[in-house]
């Protein structure tokens, strides 16, 4: 059986977004991610990662041409919905959430505290990929 690698993060997810240069400076802005790495020509990103603390996301370009492309959907192109959604721990949700929401964010679920602990909130971030905040930490008691 495969084991998991030596590594900060073993799970990234990665989104694709029709204007990745706009959506990685917007995510910075809005959610506090930093540039690890950017590869682009032009307007088109093949491959960047963003950081938050010691995870990451992948983004690129989206794209129907290459093979991973085709397997991709835009929220927009399928009503809003998504198969999945990043989950991000914060230390102070209310002022992520006030980021977040300066910077054009769209509140899904505006911030609450919750009865498994932590408070959070959801939204959408200009493209219409949901992202969820919040301070409860699933890795501590």
């Amino acid at each position: 059986m495969s084991q998991p690698a030596a590594t900060t993060s073993t799970i990234i997810p990665c989104l694709r977004y029709r204007d990745a240069l706009g959506a990685i400076d917007w995510l910075c802005r809005a959610f506090g991610f930093e540039k690890h790495a950017v590869h682009a020509d032009g307007d088109t990103v093949h491959h960047a990662q963003l950081t938050f603390g010691n995870g990451m996301i992948m983004l690129g370009s989206a794209d129907n041409s290459s093979e991973w492309g085709r397997q991709i959907a835009q929220p927009g192109d399928i009503g809003m919905r998504e198969t999945q959604s990043p989950c991000v721990i914060v230390t102070d949700a209310d002022a992520h959430y006030a980021q977040a929401r300066a910077a054009g964010a769209t509140i899904v679920m505006d911030i609450s505290d919750h009865d498994y602990g932590g408070r959070g909130y959801s939204c959408r971030d200009p493209e219409g990929h949901l992202w969820w905040f919040g301070s409860y930490d699933p890795w501590k008691d």
